[in-house]
């Protein structure tokens, strides 16, 4: 199979390339072209993409993205601080909601994050202070869409275990990376890749 940028990207709607796993479903483009790859640095959205990505493992993220907006009314929009407070009747209630995926470790995990994460602000000040910690120079990252996990992102894997996250090993690690811009692994030739650089440039890193 050839390595060529080409073949890395499929023709989009307006026929422009994107990156080729666009192509598993329709309702990829919008989500590629709009949020994937852009640099993220509000707390709740970084936490609702580590979460989804935790769910996504095993499954397809057809799936995942499907129900996303029954996720966000699931889990209180992800907001890590609402979350954290939840017990066993929260469990129980997320486990009976055929909207999401009812896995009891994804949920009890999401669960804990989320109390992790609490954690995590007060020592850090943001989750977005300490995510962007993580990023890597871009002499560090492999060419576009070649990997699955990096030094980084098992790096940062390795520091959520050591803080008592659960479900975040380094492939996950990896596309949650991806989805929040901390590295941008769009495809060489694919239209967006350059609108996803164009918007890291100027992204004030959380301090």
């Amino acid at each position: 199979m050839s390595d060529s940028p080409v073949s890395r990207t499929v023709p989009g709607p307006d026929g422009r390339p994107r990156c080729r796993w666009c192509a598993a479903a329709p309702e990829f483009f919008a989500y590629h072209d709009a949020e994937w790859g852009f640099p993220v640095g509000d707390d709740i959205r970084l936490f609702e993409k580590l979460s989804l990505e935790a769910f996504q493992s095993g499954l397809s993220w057809r799936t995942i993205l499907a129900k996303r907006e029954n996720f966000r009314a699931a889990f209180d929009g992800f907001d890590f601080r609402r979350v954290a407070g939840y017990g066993e009747a929260d469990v129980a209630r997320l486990l009976a909601d055929p909207g999401i995926v009812r896995h009891r470790g994804k949920i009890e995990a999401v669960i804990n994050n989320a109390r992790r994460a609490v954690d995590l602000v007060a020592d850090c000040g943001s989750l977005a202070a300490y995510f962007w910690r993580f990023e890597p120079k871009p002499e560090e990252t492999a060419p576009p869409q070649t990997a699955s996990v990096s030094p980084a992102s098992i790096a940062l894997s390795k520091d959520l275990k050591r803080r008592g996250w659960a479900f975040v090993g380094p492939t996950t690690v990896f596309a949650f990376m991806q989805a929040a811009g901390l590295i941008n692994d769009h495809a060489e030739g694919c239209v967006i890749r350059g609108l996803a650089e164009k918007a890291r440039r100027p992204f004030i890193r959380p301090s």
